[in-house]
């Protein structure tokens, strides 16, 4: 018995920290694709849509990214949805119609449902996509330009750089996080394809902009889609965004559940096609998402046989085992100590994760979402 919990430690070990440890080192081992060309001088036109809910806190701040980007670039197209904001969002918007063209919605849609008709609007060869509270550098749209020249990218994601980590244990974990999901991209886009793409930034052709239901993750969902029509999707650090990091233990988990539950969702919905990948991104789809999904599981597992393997060891081991588990959870978040809170925070969010990928083998979908009051 004792060499059976061992071997669910160590296997349960390795599936944790597998797609942020070990995959990333398989993919430095793979063979490089070809390099995409740049050529600074495309034209190609462009639109930037985004959603609003909500947004009074950020969307100022937002409409003067876009007055600088259109003093730059007077032919960019800028579409926002407004999803039945309560606050003053939507006429902040409605004021600026020199800069963008609104879309009022009839009441809570969702971001996939405002996404959809404002790519049906869009006139630019190239769309990008970004969210409300996220800025755009000012050189992002020459650079998304450039790259779209070679005709084998069908799409790209920027770089995005949070703001903010040094607010909270949770805040410095979101950006430690992201740093390494920025590192796997890099590495996933220099072997071929990313597993798709983030909404803060990314962008394809017009042309590949895919039909899905309103439930999905539309980032998710629009971004394969130029994998599954045969072009890369690629990530370019050139294009860079910026965004603020949650700092509340609460929005974040709330967050996460939310995400994992549409993308899992997703996940089922684009099974026909995911089945269709070459075997190299099935791979990479599998390491970068599917095992990810489940890391909360693979954890509850480690822990339980750690428990029950010092209780067969001795009751007493047992017992410390048990009572510092608590203690840890219970107790080390309120105590300040950086390294046992980055560790909580982790093990929260495996958890959020896992819990929304539950909510979503239940058939439970969120449609809506609301903007973290901590940003």
């Amino acid at each position: 018995m004792i060499h059976v919990l061992t071997a669910v430690i160590l296997i349960s070990t390795a599936l944790i920290i597998y797609p942020y440890l070990i995959y990333p080192v398989i993919l430095r081992l793979l063979p490089r694709a070809p390099a995409p060309e740049f050529d600074a001088d495309v034209k190609t036109s462009v639109t930037l849509v985004f959603c609003a809910y909500n947004e009074a806190r950020s969307i100022q701040e937002k409409i003067a990214n876009i007055e600088r980007l259109k003093a730059r670039y007077p032919d960019l197209e800028v579409l926002v949805y407004d999803d039945g904001s309560s606050d003053n969002t939507l006429e902040a918007l409605e004021a600026r119609a020199d800069l963008l063209e609104v879309v009022a919605g009839q009441g809570r849609q969702g971001k996939a449902h405002g996404m959809k008709i404002l790519a049906a609007r869009a006139s630019g060869d190239i769309i990008v996509f970004t969210d409300a509270n996220v800025l755009l550098d000012d050189d992002g749209i020459a650079r998304i330009r450039g790259w779209f020249a070679d005709p084998a990218i069908g799409g790209l994601c920027g770089r995005l750089i949070y703001l903010g980590e040094g607010n909270s244990a949770t805040a410095s974990v979101g950006g430690a996080y992201w740093r390494l999901e920025e590192k796997i991209k890099d590495l996933e886009s220099a072997t071929g394809n990313v597993m798709g793409a983030d909404g803060s930034i990314f962008a394809i052709r017009r042309g590949l902009y895919p039909q899905f239901p309103d439930t999905v993750l539309d980032d998710l969902t629009v971004s394969m889609a130029t994998v599954f029509a045969g072009s890369r999707l690629i990530k370019c650090n050139d294009v860079i965004a910026y965004e603020r990091l949650v700092a509340s233990r609460k929005d974040e988990f709330a967050r996460k559940v939310r995400i994992s539950a549409r993308a899992f969702h997703t996940h089922m919905f684009l099974r026909p096609q995911l089945r269709r990948m070459k075997a190299l991104d099935k791979f990479k789809y599998l390491s970068r998402k599917f095992v990810r999904w489940f890391g909360g599981l693979f954890l509850l597992i480690n822990v339980t046989a750690v428990l029950v393997l010092g209780f067969l060891v001795s009751v007493w081991l047992g017992l410390l085992i048990a009572l510092g588990l608590v203690l840890a959870s219970a107790v080390g978040p309120r105590l300040g100590f950086k390294p046992l809170d980055l560790i909580f925070e982790v093990a929260l969010a495996m958890i959020a994760t896992l819990v929304g990928v539950m909510k979503a083998i239940r058939g439970q979908t969120f449609q809506t979402w609301t903007p973290a009051a901590s940003r």
